[in-house]
């Protein structure tokens, strides 16, 4: 409250914080490939989490654990295309195999995949 018992506005938000910084050859660590989303399920053991089945266009697909369930409908995301990390190292979330990440924004509010501006083949490689 200021002197005269009028409330001040609120605080201008702050610049997200810059983690630390990476080399471009670490950043070239990195596998980024256009996936489209082929089957999309509610992960059984967790509220916020679902089950994607991602085709990356090498004739295999991936299974990708996002959560991105309060943004999106499982329904939805078949046929989209998406990034993908893809040699991220398998992770068990929630009792199922996660192969892989999907890249998302959020503004705190919503959360929205990343996926290619037009149409691009999958697996094609994000520089």
């Amino acid at each position: 409250m200021s002197e005269e018992g009028k409330s001040l506005p609120p605080a201008t938000p702050q610049p997200a914080t810059v983690p630390d910084v990476v080399s471009v050859e670490e950043f070239r660590r990195l596998a980024l490939r256009i996936g489209v989303i082929t089957a999309a399920a509610d992960h059984p053991n967790a509220d916020r989490l679902l089950v994607l089945t991602v085709d990356l266009g090498d004739g295999t697909s991936r299974q990708v654990i996002a959560g991105i369930k309060g943004s999106y409908q499982a329904s939805e995301l078949v046929g989209k295309s998406v990034v993908v990390v893809a040699n991220l190292k398998s992770a068990t979330l929630r009792g199922v195999e996660s192969q892989g990440m999907v890249l998302a924004a959020s503004d705190g509010s919503a959360i929205v995949l990343v996926g290619p501006e037009r149409s691009i083949r999958a697996g094609s490689l994000v520089k």
